[in-house]
């Protein structure tokens, strides 16, 4: 019953018909993937699947299917802003791209469609409640992941007491609706996911008084310096302003005299000097948010849904030795 409230709030919100035609390049095994091949089948839709993505292929069937409903993850969206020859595909079918798993980067996006005039729908779930806030079909924002879709609720509350924050407060998203899962195997897990009945998230961010949800961070990869806590989110959307970073992933390690140090992981399309990149964030942000050293690596270790492995990167390059 749970899933298919998922899938009824997913049409809804997305506004699927039959006479859509969509193509899944995400994993089934990922609840992206799943979610999308039963709303898909649910309201009648023309469906492609894929069994590996492959982003030429991607291209050439919206131009060949006349595809109108494209999904991406943050590395197939930065895939696409990329391709040398984006504008050599007809693309002009879509509706619109919905991005999800991964909070919207928006000079990606923007890129995308200044390349394309195809416009961005972010959405926001997780695989214990699938759907939880997406953009409005029409007037979708790239600084939020949208406002909460009809039969899911949610309230945002303080890291540090627990209490309901005020409409712009700043704390853990947590979330109830009839799609929430019935829990955990094993059992012995579930009850640290909720409190009191709603859904913990783990996800740090607020809610203005419109309804707009904007995501800071995963509370677990907040930094603490000196008594601050860090978003590496808030860092990293920084960071992608560069335009000769290619991608990039911002982590914590212990440091005896502030608690933890920011450490900035990059990937770059041309040499960069690891003080421009500090000064970078230093000019923009607070400066403790400063990272204290940058490591530049080939790529940024994520999971297929386009997630950070930040543990990866922390066992990598956690060390003060590392240059």
């Amino acid at each position: 019953m749970s899933f298919a409230a998922s899938v009824e709030h997913w049409r809804d919100a997305l506004k699927l018909t039959a006479s859509d035609r969509i193509q899944i390049v995400t994993p089934p095994s990922h609840i992206l993937g799943l979610l999308n091949i039963a709303t898909a089948l649910d309201v009648g839709a023309w469906m492609r699947l894929h069994r590996r993505f492959d982003l030429d292929a991607m291209l050439s069937h919206i131009e060949s299917d006349r595809i109108t409903v494209e999904m991406a993850v943050a590395p197939i969206a930065l895939t696409i802003a990329s391709h040398p020859d984006l504008e050599s595909f007809d693309l002009s079918s879509l509706r619109y791209i919905m991005w999800g798993a991964t909070p919207v980067t928006p000079s990606v996006a923007e890129t995308v469609t200044r390349r394309t005039g195809v416009p961005w729908v972010p959405a926001y779930g997780a695989s214990e409640i699938p759907v939880i806030a997406c953009s409005p079909i029409d007037g979708a924002r790239l600084d939020s992941v949208g406002r909460v879709v009809p039969g899911v609720e949610m309230r945002v509350v303080s890291l540090e007491t627990g209490e309901t924050l005020v409409p712009g407060g700043t704390g853990e998203l947590q979330v109830r609706s009839a799609s929430m899962m019935a829990g955990y195997l094993p059992s012995a897990t579930t009850a640290e996911a909720f409190d009191d009945g709603w859904y913990r998230t783990g996800d740090v961010g607020s809610v203005d008084a419109d309804g707009w949800v904007r995501i800071t961070d995963r509370s677990k990869d907040m930094i603490k310096v000196k008594g601050f806590q860090v978003a590496p989110a808030e860092i990293e959307t920084v960071l992608f302003s560069h335009p000769d970073i290619a991608d990039c992933a911002v982590f914590g390690v212990d440091d005896p005299s502030t608690g933890e140090a920011v450490v900035a992981a990059v990937t770059t399309t041309a040499p960069i000097e690891a003080d421009e990149i500090i000064d970078l964030v230093g000019s923009t942000l607070a400066s403790y948010k400063r990272p204290s050293r940058v490591v530049f690596v080939p790529e940024i270790p994520r999971l297929p849904s386009g997630k950070v492995l930040r543990r990866i990167l922390e066992e990598r390059h956690g060390r003060t030795s590392d240059q």
